[in-house]
């Protein structure tokens, strides 16, 4: 909606392009600044007032039907995803709304150097994770669990929905993120098994990228393909919230990463023969 709004043919003098949520808001009832920006940041939808949505869809000029039929959908959809809206106080500031935007992806790219991803990871590796994290983070044992359940509810509704095809998943794996333990050998093991099982499947496509000379991301980050709504990219920060963005020029700038990455990074056979390499230890 933010992308919308910026993008959109000028309605107030001296703007090359977009309004301002001032002129975004003016005459509509209910709608105020404040409000539109908790709207465009994820944080509430337009309840039940749907019309305000249109209006504004209207004044940014969008015509495409199927777009303006998806966004009213979405905002019809987002106060039936009960399982997010009873977790998120347990959630890092900006995760609610990314979880939200995830689960619409009809492509996921990502990268992380030093961690399993979370859609790859299997529970006994994300428990172990969220374990190890605890003392330092001073977190308890219901975060733990509450986290974990998300982190599975995420994995299913990504690359095993109900009601569609599952998203495209595309990931590189630094090799630290394959060589750090967590939990015991045994959770190590079931954990490489995972990568090598959705790494077979015809929609997720694994690379590990080796030690070595060249190019490499410094953080890990996500990519979310939301196929008629705009591309976002996510990364997570030093205090442990999430940030997204879905300016074009971020979007692109994370994706010359992920594309510089892939020429150095493993194939995907040869990622495999190096998980079953870890296996049999």
């Amino acid at each position: 909606m933010r992308q919308l709004r910026e993008s959109c043919p000028p309605v107030e003098e001296g703007r090359g392009k977009g309004m301002t949520r001032k002129a975004a808001c003016r005459g509509l009832k209910d709608l105020s600044e404040a409000t539109l920006g908790r709207i465009e940041a994820g944080e509430i939808n337009f309840r039940r007032n749907v019309g305000n949505l249109k209006l504004l869809l209207k004044r940014y000029g969008v015509e495409d039907t199927d777009l303006i039929d998806h966004l009213v959908e979405l905002n019809r959809e987002a106060p039936k995803e009960d399982w997010l809206h009873q977790r998120q106080r347990s959630m890092p500031t900006g995760m609610p709304h990314y979880v939200g935007l995830e689960a619409e992806a009809i492509g996921v790219t990502a990268y992380h150097p030093s961690l399993v991803y979370s859609l790859l990871q299997t529970e006994g590796y994300a428990r172990a994770l969220l374990e190890a994290h605890r003392p330092v983070e001073d977190t308890t044992a219901e975060f733990v669990r509450l986290n974990l359940e998300i982190r599975m509810e995420r994995k299913n509704r990504v690359l095993s929905p109900a009601d569609r095809e599952p998203a495209r998943l595309k990931v590189i794996l630094g090799e630290a993120a394959l060589r750090t333990p967590y939990g015991d050998e045994g959770v190590m093991r079931e954990q490489y098994e995972e990568i090598i099982r959705l790494a077979r499947t015809d929609h997720v496509r694994v690379q590990m990228l080796p030690f070595q000379r060249g190019y490499r991301a410094d953080n890990d980050f996500t990519i979310l393909d939301l196929g008629s709504l705009p591309t976002q990219v996510q990364t997570d920060t030093a205090w442990g919230g999430v940030s997204t963005s879905d300016k074009p020029r971020e979007v692109d700038r994370f994706t010359r990463r992920f594309d510089a990455m892939v020429g150095s990074a493993l194939g995907v056979e040869e990622t495999i023969k190096f998980l079953h390499q870890l296996v049999e230890g």
